[in-house]
């Protein structure tokens, strides 16, 4: 089992990466007001998405135990995160302020992920 849990969490770590990642990589264009969702952010949410509920799943079966406040919090914050993405996926230039606030959300699921104990 802990094999399994440990593909989740990397499978979950490459979710967050292509989130960040494409989000970083368009600061520029988000400064210049030409950022736009690309693909790999809309699938990395949705990565981030299922390999979290799997891994909650993993982890109570396995009979470790989760804290269901912070994995609530952290599944709103993605949700919120994956509709905004969702939504404006198809726009050419997405508003910065969307676009600083899908980064910004992102990050707060990193810190809570690392820091909440």
């Amino acid at each position: 089992m802990d094999v399994l849990i440990n593909v989740f969490v990397a499978l979950h770590i490459i979710g967050i990466a292509a989130l960040l990642g494409g989000f970083l990589t368009q600061m520029k264009a988000m400064g210049e007001g030409t950022a736009r969702f690309t693909p790999g952010m809309l699938h990395g949410a949705l990565t981030m998405l299922v390999t979290g509920v799997a891994l909650v799943g993993l982890n109570q079966a396995d009979g470790q135990p989760v804290n269901n406040l912070k994995v609530g919090v952290k599944l709103v914050v993605l949700v919120v995160v994956l509709a905004l993405v969702y939504v404006k996926r198809d726009e050419e230039a997405v508003d910065k302020r969307v676009f600083g606030v899908v980064g910004g959300l992102t990050l707060v699921n990193v810190l809570i992920a690392t820091l909440w104990t």
